[in-house]
């Protein structure tokens, strides 16, 4: 068996949730050249399911979102305090959000969020 790539965790709740709508946050990612997966966590709420992504990722940052928000977690934060919570809505804001996610796999200043 062979060991997976070190990637961020997207949570998703179940299978029918909707990539599509965070297409600007995986294209802020993909900027910085940091691979993404996708992973399905039980937990209610999207802080819990991004917390819990963070945990099982080799890069130790984990994404949830819900209806309003998406999240961004890093494992060595309290499970209650994301890293960033932007609302979904804000297209430019989903983006620079993609690119801090990986910009902290990289150890660089994060890019201001409007």
């Amino acid at each position: 068996m062979g060991m997976d790539k070190p990637t961020i965790v997207v949570a998703i709740k179940n299978d029918t949730d909707d990539l599509k709508e965070l297409s600007d946050f995986f294209n802020g990612v993909e900027e910085e050249e940091i691979p993404v997966s996708v992973k399905k966590f039980e937990f209610n709420s999207a802080t819990e399911r991004a917390y819990q992504a963070a945990l099982s990722s080799h890069l130790s940052v984990g994404i949830g979102f819900d209806d309003k928000s998406v999240i961004v977690h890093y494992k060595n934060l309290h499970e209650d305090e994301p890293l960033f919570v932007a609302d979904k809505s804000n297209k430019v804001n989903l983006r620079i959000l993609g690119a801090n996610a990986a910009r902290l796999v990289k150890g660089v200043p994060f890019k201001k969020l409007n």
